[in-house]
């Protein structure tokens, strides 16, 4: 009897030579599967079931984990405002959890023999992957042909070229991964330490050059308003926002990172919606919480994005930091104005009603209304106090 595989496939170069080894030279049946993470239309998804069957799979399924991605990791990073390295919104990486958990899921619905991916053997991805499938289906196979082969992008052209495989070579010399929550991009540009993506490389085009205003509505730090739309979803807000700013080419930039074996990477991304998002939710949360709430919640969102980033969704701390972001968001509640223009993008203010910044208060640099000179002055000498003992006697002691 055949033995059944499921691949996790995406249409693309390193998937498309997964199928044909897999069925061609192992004589494995090839069960393919796609996790739509926000990445893919309607009609894109049909064609990548069409390319998968022209390939020679036995079935293909199509996995809508959009709002799932949403609810279980990417509100999780907007609470946190989280970048990677202080640059990237974590476009592939956290979307890689959503993925690998659904492909788990569907491993066992068909009860197959093995599970692949078309992950190489240099990045982060092979281990998220790998570590999901060992926790969530131990004792299933895991085959990684391109990383098994160390096979190289002019390899495998070479290859689907003899099974006679048509499909555009010249994009594939660009690996994109496209999902709601960003889009990367790696080419020969990436693989050094020096060089900037071409224009015609990046999926999104500059088509505005006007400065537009946009209004965001967050609603205990969801975002679900943009402009004069209200959405039933965040997902949805996400993607308009994304058609909107998209436009301006705003959010690109390459990011260099520690991958989880040890070694450093380049890789470019365009994010405007992501970048939109975070900047404008971490204005909010400066004028609604307290410097306690901001330092703790920095603390804790950036071990969180990290150890989203090396694939460790599923270890309990996690849902012990989503508890704490979760209720840091209670009152992040408010517009925030934004400016968009071609490359780049402004905040320009906030309105809340939880809004920390109230002029009955004081004003900052000008005036005060809740306490008194003489009590600045008590204040300052109380809050030096130890520091001004330490000092005293240890020039005592030097002396």
């Amino acid at each position: 009897m055949m033995k059944k595989v499921v691949l996790g496939f995406s249409g693309g170069l390193d998937t498309s030579y997964c199928v044909k080894y897999l069925s061609e030279e192992k004589g494995y049946e090839v069960h393919s599967v796609i996790v739509n993470t926000g990445g893919f239309t309607a009609e894109e998804l049909q064609e990548i079931e069409k390319r998968a069957y022209s390939l020679g799979v036995k079935s293909h399924k199509t996995v809508d984990a959009v709002r799932s991605y949403y609810d279980k990791v990417i509100r999780y990073l907007i609470f946190g405002n989280v970048l990677k390295n202080n640059t990237y919104p974590l476009s592939v990486s956290a979307e890689r959890m959503s993925q690998a958990l659904a492909i788990a899921e569907y491993v066992r619905e068909v009860g197959a023999d093995a599970v692949a991916h078309g992950s190489t053997g240099a990045g982060n991805d092979q281990v998220r992957f790998d570590m999901i499938f060992h926790i969530m289906i131990p004792g299933v196979e895991i085959i990684t042909p391109i990383r098994d082969l160390k096979l190289s992008r002019e390899e495998e052209i070479s290859y689907l070229k003899s099974k006679g495989v048509q499909m555009n070579f010249d994009k594939a010399m660009y690996s994109i991964n496209k999902g709601i929550w960003g889009t990367s991009v790696g080419g020969k540009e990436t693989l050094t330490s020096h060089g900037m993506l071409p224009e015609e490389a990046w999926p999104t085009q500059l088509t505005k050059q006007q400065p537009e205003q946009v209004e965001l509505t967050f609603e205990k730090g969801e975002l679900l308003g943009v402009n004069d739309k209200k959405f039933s979803h965040p997902t949805e807000a996400i993607t308009y926002l994304q058609g909107i700013a998209g436009a301006f080419a705003i959010g690109r930039d390459i990011h260099v990172g520690d991958t989880i074996i040890g070694i450093k990477g380049r890789v470019g991304f365009e994010a405007a919606a992501p970048m939109v998002i975070l900047k404008a939710h971490h204005a909010l949360e400066k004028h609604v919480l307290t410097k306690w709430q901001l330092s703790w919640k920095d603390q804790l969102a950036q071990f969180y994005g990290n150890w989203m980033h090396e694939g460790q969704i599923l270890d309990p701390v996690m849902r012990d930091i989503e508890a704490f972001l979760q209720h840091s968001q209670q009152q992040v509640t408010g517009k925030v104005f934004v400016t968009l223009m071609p490359y780049r993008f402004q905040v320009t203010g906030i309105e809340s009603a939880y809004d920390l910044m109230s002029s009955k208060f004081g004003k900052y640099g000008e005036m005060n209304s809740g306490w008194s000179g003489e009590d600045v002055r008590g204040f300052s000498k109380i809050f030096g106090n130890q520091t001004m003992i330490w000092h005293q006697v240890n020039e005592a002691n030097n002396k």
